[in-house]
């Protein structure tokens, strides 16, 4: 479990534009740990969290790419029934508030990883570390 950067980057959206973040990024050889999209009448947020965020900054800038980061939590774990209610249940208790949140695990794989963007990212971690 870890705080990591998580860039955040507005696209139109039509075919091919995510294709075209894939491959600058793969071409820089930058892993993509996450990804979340979402969609509005005319654009697109992309979420990423990947191995070297100052060298995918750099690619995003030189293509004049409007980029924001922020703090997210990694948060390695279990891959059970329960396990999103447990994280959720001790972050309320907390008073820390998830903002959102985005994973994608294999139904076999025993572990998995969630990024979470929540209101107060070093409190979060200190009470799921403990």
């Amino acid at each position: 479990m870890q705080i990591t950067k998580q860039l955040a980057i507005f696209l139109d959206n039509r075919p091919g534009t995510l294709a075209r973040v894939a491959d600058a990024l793969g071409a820089a050889k930058i892993n993509i740990y996450a990804v979340s999209t979402s969609d509005t009448v005319d654009h697109s947020v992309v979420r990423l969290v990947v191995s070297d965020y100052r060298k995918a900054l750099h690619v995003f800038e030189q293509h004049g790419t409007l980029v924001v980061e922020d703090d997210v939590l990694m948060i390695e774990g279990s891959n059970k029934p329960g396990e999103l209610a447990r994280i959720a249940h001790l972050l309320a208790e907390a008073k820390v508030n998830i903002e959102y949140c985005y994973s994608a695990t294999p139904s076999d794989s025993k572990s998995g990883a969630i990024i979470m963007r929540v209101s107060n990212p070093s409190k979060a971690l200190k009470v799921l570390n403990s």
